[in-house]
C-alpha cells in the first residue's frame, strides 16, 4: 500500500515537470523527427472565463402546443451581463442548475442545446438533494444568518440541520465535478473560474483537491455578518478552510470583507496584511487576495431598453397619471430583510407630522416574487399590506393612496419607466448584499434622447437631478455619497429623512446627482468583471514559482505552497545525515517549537526531558536551547538535564552545561528600563487579559490572552509609543508573536549561532552537523545568522545545515515541518539514529 506521505510526493510536480507534461503529443501519426519548435508555435490557447453559479442566467419555458423548451439570457441577471463585459476573443461559459423541471428523459437533450447555443453546462441535481441544499440550508439557514437572524427557536426554521449541510457538500461536490470536466483541456491554465455567492462556498476545496494551478476566484453577493455572529455557524471551520482554498475572495464592501478577515482571524488564528493597496492572507505558503469591488450595471443594456417604445409609451402614461404628485419610488424583493413595513411606517409618520404634505406625496412600492417559499414571506406580505391599508385609509382620499403597493410580476419596461418619472428612490432595507436599484433609478433619471422627447425634456428644461434615500446596511450606500443614509430600524429618522429629500433645493438635487451618474456610468458591470479577472490574473501569477503538496482530509483539506528551494525536513534525511557526521550542534527554540504556544503549563514534558537527556549523552553532539525567557525560569525548568547548554533571553546569558557559570554578552546600562516598565503597565491595566515579563534585560508586553483585535491594536499603539519615547537610547522595540519587546541593541539569537560555532572552532571541534529549529520572527535570525556563515568563504564549511521553521510562511529558512510534534518526532528519530549500525 503507498503510504499518505508517498502519493503526497506524487502530486508534487515541479514547474518544469508541469510544463513537459503539456507538451507530450497524445498520439503520433506520423514517424519522423518532432519539431518541439513547430510545436509551441502551433499551440494556440485562448482565455477562457468560467462562471460557476446555482442557477444559469437563463429563463426557459415551454411550448404549450409543440411541448418544445425555449430558452434566452435573462438581460436582468448580473451574471449573464457578465458575458458582454469581457474581450471579444474570450470564451464565456456558465456552470449551473436550470431555473425549470426538466423531465429526466429530456435532460440529456436540453443539456446539450444549452451546450452548444448558450456556452451553459447544465447540473441537474436529484430532488431531495435540491431541496435540503437550496430550500434547506442555503435559503433558511445560511441566507438568514449571513443576514444577522440568529437561530433562536426551533419554530424560526433556522436550526442547523446536519443532513442539509450534508447534502450542501454533496451538491457542491457535483458542482466541482462540472467545473473540472469543463477545465479538462490541454491548455487549462488559461481558465479563469468565478464561483458566485454562498449556495457554492464548499467547491473551492472539491476543485482545488483535483487542480493546484487553477485561476479560482469567488464572489459574495451577500452580507458576510461580524464575527460574533458567524461564529454560531456549527460548519464555520470548514467553510472558510475551503473559501481560503480560493486565490482571490472579492466582497462589494469594505464592511463585508473586514468581517471576513476578523473570522478568520478568532477561528483560525489567520493575520491579514496589506501590501500595495491590496489585502491578503497568508494560508500555509498560498497568499489568498481579498478584494472589495462593488458591482455595477449594464449601461449599455439598461440605456437600450429606456429608448423601447413600451418603455417610453409607460413612462408618458405615468407622468400624466401623477402629475402635480411628489413621486417617490422603491423595487424591492419581498422578503423580511427588505425593510418594506419601516418603509410603509415611515411613509404614515411623514404625513403625520407634515400635513402640507398629503395629498402629494406618493410612495410606490414594486415588490419583485419571493425567491423562496415560507411563512416568513407570508408574515411580511400581510403586515405590509396591513400598514399600507392603514396609512391609506387614515391619509388618503378620493384619487389619493399614499402608498401605492404593487405586487409583481412588472416588467423591466414598467420598472424604468417608474425610476425615470420619480423624484426620490427609496431603498431601505435591513440588511441586503449590493442592491444596484438605486444605480438604476439614477441612469433612469439621465435618461435618454428618446425617453426626454417623450417628457418633454429639452434644453431649457430644469436641470436634470435624482435623490436616492438609502439604507447605511446595504451594500451601494458606501459608493453612493451623495445619498440621504438611513437607519431603517428608526422610524422617525427614515420620515425625517423624506421630509429633508423633498426640501432639498434643485441645486443640490443635481449636485447629488451628478456626482452619482460620474460614478455609476464609470463603474459598470465591465469594469468590475475587468477588475476582478486582471486581480485574479496578479493574485496566480505565482502559480509556476512554487511547488504544491495537498494536506488533508474532506473540507479541511488545504493545499501547502512551497518556494522551490523550500522544502519539507523528513527524518531520513536528518537520520542519514547525522550519522555520517562527528562534530554536530544542536540548537532549538522552546515556546512554539518544544512546547504549544496556547499550553496553559509552559514547563517542558517529561517527553522534551527525555528526548534533549538522550540527545546530550551523545558524546558527539552538543546541544543548546535558545529561548527569550530568563535564565532562572529556563535553570529550574531543565534542572534534570546535565548536559544541555541554555542560551537565555536571546542570548545575553549563555552556559554550556547545567554545572557551568553563565557567560553574560556585554555589560550593559539598563537604566532605560524604569522609564518602559511605567508605560507597560499602562497598557497592561487597560488590556484585559495582558501581562509584563520582566525579564534581566528585557521587559516583554504579552497579549495572548487579550481579545484578538483589541489586543492587535493595543500593541500596534504600545510599539509606535516605546519607539518615539526610546529613541535615543541604545535599545531596539520588537513586536514579536502577540508580545512587543525591548531589549538592548545587538542582542538576538544570530549573536548565539555565532558565538557558539566559533566557540566550538577555537576548541578544535568544527561542527560539520548544524540543526536549527525555531518558529517565530527571533528565530529568523538565526537562520540568517546560518546563511551568512555558509556563505561566507573564508569559514570551515558545515558539510551539513539543516535550518528549518515551525510551520508554513516565509522564512530564511530551507526546511519546514508542520509542528510540534513532528519536531519532537524528529528529535526521537536522531536519538534512535546514534544508537543504530550504519
Amino acid at each position: 500500500m503507498v503510504s499518505s506521505c508517498c502519493l503526497d510526493q506524487l502530486n508534487l510536480l515541479s514547474t518544469n515537470d508541469f510544463r513537459l507534461m503539456n507538451r507530450i503529443p497524445r498520439v503520433m501519426k506520423v514517424p519522423g523527427v518532432i519539431s518541439q519548435f513547430e510545436e509551441d508555435q502551433q499551440i494556440t490557447s485562448q482565455k477562457r472565463v468560467i462562471i460557476v453559479s446555482n442557477q444559469l442566467p437563463l429563463r426557459a419555458s415551454r411550448d404549450s402546443v409543440s411541448n418544445e423548451w425555449r430558452f434566452e439570457f435573462d438581460e436582468n441577471n448580473l451574471l449573464a451581463q457578465l458575458k458582454d463585459s469581457f474581450p471579444p476573443d474570450t470564451e464565456v461559459r456558465y456552470v449551473g442548475t436550470l431555473k425549470a423541471d426538466v423531465d429526466v428523459a429530456d435532460q440529456d437533450d436540453v443539456a446539450q442545446v444549452l451546450h452548444e447555443k448558450f456556452c451553459c453546462e447544465t447540473i441537474y441535481l436529484p430532488g431531495d438533494m435540491q431541496n435540503k441544499f437550496y430550500h434547506g440550508f442555503c435559503k433558511h439557514y445560511l441566507w438568514p444568518l449571513f443576514h444577522y437572524m440568529m437561530p433562536m427557536t426551533g419554530n424560526d426554521g433556522v436550526r442547523f440541520d446536519r443532513s442539509q449541510w450534508q447534502a450542501y457538500v454533496s451538491a457542491n461536490k457535483i458542482f466541482a465535478d462540472k467545473v473540472l470536466e469543463v477545465t479538462d483541456r490541454d491548455d487549462e491554465d488559461e481558465d479563469h473560474v468565478w464561483v458566485h455567492d454562498y449556495h457554492l462556498m464548499a467547491l473551492p476545496s472539491f476543485l482545488r483537491r483535483r487542480s493546484n494551478r487553477v485561476k479560482l476566484g469567488f464572489f459574495l453577493h451577500s452580507p458576510f455578518p461580524s464575527s460574533d455572529i458567524y461564529k454560531i455557524l456549527p460548519v464555520r471551520d470548514d467553510i472558510l478552510r475551503a473559501l481560503l482554498n480560493c486565490d482571490l475572495i472579492g466582497f462589494h464592501t469594505y464592511d463585508y470583507a473586514r468581517h471576513f478577515l476578523s473570522s478568520c482571524r478568532r477561528i483560525l488564528g489567520l493575520h491579514s496584511e496589506s501590501n500595495m493597496g491590496h489585502i491578503a492572507l497568508e494560508y500555509y505558503g498560498r497568499t489568498v487576495t481579498i478584494k472589495i469591488s462593488p458591482a455595477g450595471i449594464h449601461m449599455g443594456q439598461l440605456e437600450s431598453v429606456m429608448s423601447e417604445e413600451s418603455t417610453v409609451r409607460k413612462a408618458k402614461e405615468l407622468k400624466e397619471k401623477y402629475e402635480g404628485k411628489i413621486m417617490m419610488v422603491g423595487v424591492d424583493d419581498l422578503d423580511l430583510f427588505k425593510g418594506i413595513t419601516q418603509k410603509f411606517s415611515a411613509m404614515g409618520e411623514l404625513l403625520e407630522m407634515n400635513q402640507e404634505l398629503r395629498a402629494k406625496v406618493v410612495l410606490v412600492q414594486i415588490t419583485n416574487p419571493a425567491r423562496s417559499l415560507g411563512r416568513d414571506v407570508q408574515e411580511v406580505l400581510d403586515e405590509a399590506n396591513s400598514i399600507a391599508e392603514e396609512v391609506n385609509n387614515k391619509y388618503g382620499e378620493s384619487g389619493y393612496e399614499p402608498i401605492v403597493f404593487i405586487k409583481g410580476p412588472v416588467t423591466t419596461q414598467e420598472k424604468l419607466a417608474y425610476y425615470a418619472i420619480a423624484e426620490y428612490c427609496v431603498v431601505t432595507p435591513v440588511r441586503d448584499g449590493m442592491n444596484l436599484v438605486p444605480y438604476k433609478y439614477t441612469v433612469c433619471r439621465q435618461g435618454c434622447p428618446a425617453l426626454d422627447k417623450a417628457l418633454g425634456v429639452d434644453e431649457n428644461s430644469p436641470r436634470k437631478n435624482s435623490v436616492n434615500i438609502v439604507s447605511e446596511f446595504i451594500g451601494c450606500s458606501p459608493s453612493l455619497s451623495g445619498a440621504i443614509r438611513v437607519n431603517p430600524w428608526n422610524i422617525s429618522e427614515m420620515a425625517n429623512a423624506m421630509y429633508s429629500a423633498i426640501d432639498l433645493p434643485e441645486t443640490e438635487k443635481h449636485l447629488r446627482h451628478e456626482k452619482h451618474y460620474k460614478y455609476i456610468s464609470s463603474h459598470d458591470v465591465a469594469y468590475w468583471a475587468r477588475s476582478f479577472d486582471q486581480d485574479l490574473e496578479r493574485a496566480c501569477r505565482d502559480h509556476y514559482h512554487k511547488r504544491y503538496w495537498r494536506i488533508g482530509l474532506g473540507l479541511a483539506f488545504r493545499l501547502v505552497a512551497l518556494e522551490p528551494n523550500f522544502r519539507k525536513l523528513l527524518g531520513d534525511t536528518l537520520n542519514s545525515a547525522y550519522k555520517r557526521t562527528n562534530s554536530r550542534l544542536l540548537l532549538l527554540d522552546y515556546d512554539g517549537t518544544m512546547m504549544p504556544p496556547t499550553s496553559v503549563n509552559k514547563g517542558p514534558s517529561h517527553e522534551v526531558i527525555s528526548v534533549l537527556n538522550r540527545l546530550c549523552d551523545e558524546p558527539k553532539n552538543i546541544v543548546f536551547i535558545v529561548s527569550g525567557r530568563d535564565r532562572d525560569t529556563m535553570s529550574k525548568w531543565f534542572s534534570s538535564c546535565e548536559k544541555l547548554g541554555i542560551a537565555a533571553e536571546h542570548g545575553y546569558f549563555t552556559r554550556w552545561t547545567r554545572d557551568s557559570p553563565w557567560e553574560t554578552y556585554r555589560t550593559m546600562d539598563l537604566s532605560w528600563k524604569e522609564v518602559v516598565e511605567p508605560i507597560m503597565q499602562l497598557y497592561m491595566e487597560a488590556t484585559d487579559g495582558s501581562c509584563i515579563e520582566n525579564k534581566e534585560t528585557a521587559l516583554v508586553w504579552h497579549h495572548q490572552d487579550a481579545d484578538p483585535d483589541f489586543g492587535l491594536c493595543q500593541a500596534k499603539e504600545l510599539h509606535d509609543h516605546l519607539e518615539n519615547v526610546l529613541a535615543n537610547e541604545p535599545v531596539v522595540v520588537k513586536r514579536g508573536q502577540q508580545i512587543v519587546e525591548v531589549k538592548p541593541q545587538g542582542l538576538s539569537k544570530g549573536i548565539v549561532v555565532e558565538n557558539l560555532i566559533s566557540t566550538m572552532r577555537s576548541r578544535g571541534k568544527s561542527p560539520d552537523f548544524l540543526l536549527c529549529i525555531g518558529d517565530d520572527r527571533s528565530d529568523e535570525d538565526m537562520f540568517e545568522s546560518i546563511a551568512r556563515s555558509s556563505a561566507n568563504p573564508t569559514l570551515t564549511a558545515i558539510a551539513e545545515i539543516f535550518a528549518c521553521t515551525v510551520g508554513q510562511k516565509p522564512s530564511m529558512a530551507k526546511y519546514y515541518v508542520d509542528d510540534i510534534v513532528e519536531v519532537i518526532g524528529l528529535l526521537l528519530g536522531i536519538a534512535e539514529a546514534s544508537v543504530q549500525p550504519n
